[in-house]
């Protein structure tokens, strides 16, 4: 309960007939519900969020928490969940697998945490699923793009929001052909994500005639790519693809526009960037064509309060890393109102081919049969000043049902 001032309790006293400010009556005049002094009276809702907040790809991962705890202020104000109020941990996983089993076990043993959500790298996202699994707790991935965690390495505990490396490629390959041609260069990241990044673009690509003329993987952590973007121009390449994330793409960015590639009309674009990318790189190295989780153009009642809440709360445009962590935990949170418990069994049931607001202009929906989050994904091309809000010119918004293939109930086994 806030303090209030001696005349203030003075009138709240005379309001109550001299009673020590209890009753329906001071709850009112100080602004607080039943239900809401019920929720803050409850054993809370625990939510663990983990995320590489101390690696190469923590240029927002911050951001994904910020997400999260704006959703969190919402339930909360609104009297918790099942009369409950919603308590957001966070852990970094270091963009380490070793790191984020232990930050998770921590979250369940010693928090006892009722759900774990977050990661970006896919072999922390593959260690928590398991271990959710085994300890009976849902987890929602916010931000792997691996599309084995819905194929071949499925689990019954595990949700994707995030669109998958195929569902993004499939998006942007069409619009990279037509704005730099079709001979392709790559530089990889040689890690898990890179590798999923680097199929699904040959995949795409090819689908719409690109032929690739080489590849070049680069250490997770790579600060200079003066000399993989030599070697890449020798190909003599229309575009170069940059299967990276992060401060990774950043520094490649960086380089790219350093050298002047430009001008020797080579393109450069991937599969996924954004504001969380265009911030930190500086917006006049800003350059190329990209698959975009979410923008804030994005004209949606849905997405205009989340960018009220981020803006009120934290004084910045939301990025993409914002939207699915606030996304992802408004649906974390429906779910446990809908099953009326925080039982996993409960949760997977709510959750699976239940249809939300994912805020943007498509439907978005949990695929009962792998639980993949089917969205829309955008296409932008990066401005190296401000354009409206953010810095994308929105050149497609691709419908997430064109973009998911038929599931392969040998591939995927809830």
């Amino acid at each position: 309960m806030r303090a209030i001032s001696r005349r203030r309790f003075l009138q709240l006293s005379a309001m109550t007939g001299g009673a020590l400010l209890v009753g329906n009556a001071a709850d009112q005049v100080l602004g607080l519900t039943h239900e809401r002094l019920v929720a803050h009276a409850a054993e809370p809702i625990k939510i663990g969020i983990l995320d590489p907040l101390s690696s190469p790809y923590k240029t927002s991962s911050i951001h994904d928490v910020h997400g999260a705890n704006v959703a969190v202020d919402r339930f909360n104000k609104r009297g918790g969940v099942l009369g409950r109020p919603v308590v957001l941990l966070d852990a970094d996983d270091a963009s380490n697998p070793d790191t984020a089993i232990k930050a998770a076990t921590k979250f369940i043993q010693d928090d006892r945490v009722d759900v774990l959500m977050g990661t970006f790298n896919a072999d922390c996202a593959l260690v928590v699923s398991e271990l959710a699994k085994k300890e009976n707790k849902l987890f929602m991935v916010t931000g792997s793009h691996l599309p084995e965690l819905t194929g071949a390495a499925c689990d019954s505990h595990t949700f994707v929001f995030m669109p998958n490396a195929s569902m993004m490629a499939q998006a942007v390959a069409p619009h990279l052909v037509k704005a730099y041609g079709s001979r392709w260069y790559m530089l990889t990241t040689s890690s898990l994500d890179g590798k999923a990044m680097a199929q699904a673009m040959v995949t795409a690509g090819q689908v719409h005639g690109a032929e690739f003329v080489g590849e070049a993987l680069m250490p997770f952590g790579a600060t200079d790519f003066t000399a993989a973007w030599t070697t890449a121009k020798d190909k003599r390449p229309t575009l170069v693809v940059l299967n990276l994330y992060g401060w990774d793409l950043v520094h490649a960015l960086k380089d790219y526009s350093k050298l002047g590639l430009a001008k020797d009309k080579i393109g450069v674009g991937g599969m996924i960037a954004g504001e969380q990318i265009g911030r930190p790189l500086g917006y006049a190295d800003n350059a190329g064509i990209w698959g975009l989780i979410w923008d804030p153009k994005v004209n949606t009642e849905g997405s205009r309060q989340f960018i009220r809440g981020v803006v009120d709360k934290y004084n910045h445009t939301p990025t993409s890393r914002c939207y699915l962590g606030y996304a992802a935990m408004t649906q974390i949170l429906e779910a446990i109102q809908r099953a009326g418990s925080t039982d996993a069994t409960a949760l997977i049931k709510a959750l699976e081919g239940y249809e939300f607001d994912g805020l943007k202009e498509g439907r978005s929906y949990f695929q009962a049969s792998n639980h993949q989050h089917v969205q829309d994904v955008l296409v932008g091309e990066a401005y190296g000043k401000e354009l409206g809000l953010g810095h994308y010119k929105i050149l497609a918004t691709v419908p997430g049902d064109s973009l998911v293939a038929a599931v392969d109930p040998a591939a995927c086994r809830l």
